[in-house]
């Protein structure tokens, strides 16, 4: 089933790393009626109509708009059926020190979709997490827990006809802008004599691109509203990356940053009661169904146990050096 024949589909953030992979995706192997870019940024709205297989396209609408601007959102949506929300200020240090500009924009603006949606009558709209909102340390991690709860309880504003809302949470994105990846290429590229490395004992969660753009079209293919989706993917340490991209080249601990985790959780245990686990995927079920009470949200599910923790440090698969070197090639913005 492709659920973007014919339909309208507005992508928050469009013109970010994974709005432009999504965009190319829909147009090359979907047949959506039109797809819009809602962002603020009129130059790269211009310069991401001029990519390959968006350039020319007739499908393609630019919208330009900010999420704060609940307004601007609601006259964007009208006609639309499918959301994707995928802005967001997302730079941990620098949450730390412009706090409100992120609340404004990741809670707020979270809001302003959710309300914008229900007025125009979109029929799904999935918002894109992240794991630094499972037990959150850091503003960044904060707002996004806040802007996951809005969603999921949107669903009971929505009412049983009215639009259905859920989360895809996952980690690190390769090579997306202001990631770790661009930045040791940069180093490397600009002959520097070492790469600086917050703390030795630091893992993360990684997910390419394009198996992202796959984990929300599965999400929107899968969704009853009200769940958090996860997906099953590998963790990484911070130094075997910076060893397979310059095997020759010293590494220097600098310290953590403002905010940063040594390790990442997208599934706490205090969320194991309420999740169950799929072929690719965990689903964190909203503790109330909010529009049937008797209905098993995902039957073919297996409930994880109580004391379950999917943590980047204990996760049970590893990045392989030849999956790393793969995942670095594909780290290249589109």
């Amino acid at each position: 089933m492709d659920i973007f024949k014919d339909k309208s589909v507005l992508i928050t953030g469009g013109t970010g790393s994974f709005g432009k992979r999504m965009v190319r995706r829909l147009l090359s192997e979907h047949e959506p009626r039109r797809v819009i870019v809602y962002s603020r940024d009129e130059l790269k709205q211009f310069e991401m109509g001029l990519m390959p297989g968006i350039e020319g396209s007739r499908k393609i609408r630019f919208f330009i708009g900010d999420v704060r601007d609940r307004d601007r959102l609601t006259m964007a949506m009208r006609g639309v059926d499918i959301v994707i929300h995928a802005a967001a200020l997302k730079q941990v240090p620098a949450a730390e020190y412009n706090p409100f500009e992120f609340v404004a924009t990741n809670i707020i603006g979270a809001e302003n979709v959710v309300r914008a949606a229900i007025s125009a009558s979109v029929r799904r709209v999935v918002a894109l997490s992240t794991d630094k909102a499972a037990n959150p340390i850091n503003l960044y991690g904060a707002t996004k827990l806040a802007a996951d709860k809005i969603f999921t309880a949107a669903n009971s504003l929505s009412g049983s006809g009215g639009a259905r809302f859920s989360v895809v949470r996952y980690g690190n994105v390769v090579g997306s802008r202001g990631s770790v990846i661009p930045f040791f290429q940069r180093r490397i590229a600009g002959g520097a004599d070492h790469l600086p490395i917050t703390d030795e004992r630091m893992t993360r969660f990684w997910i390419t691109l394009d198996q992202g753009v796959d984990f929300v079209v599965n999400a929107l293919t899968r969704m009853q509203g009200g769940e958090i989706f996860v997906p099953k993917i590998p963790s990484m340490r911070i130094t075997d990356l910076a060893r397979v991209m310059a095997p020759d080249m010293a590494t220097k601990v600098i310290g953590i940053r403002p905010g940063e985790k040594l390790h990442e959780t997208m599934i706490t245990s205090d969320d194991a009661r309420n999740t169950v686990e799929l072929d690719t995927c965990y689903v964190i079920k909203p503790p109330m169904v909010f529009w049937d009470k008797a209905a098993d949200m995902h039957p073919a599910s297996t409930p994880v146990p109580d004391d379950f923790v999917y943590s980047s440090d204990t996760n049970t698969h590893w990045v392989s050096d030849d999956e790393m070197l793969e995942m670095i090639g594909t780290a290249k913005d589109d």
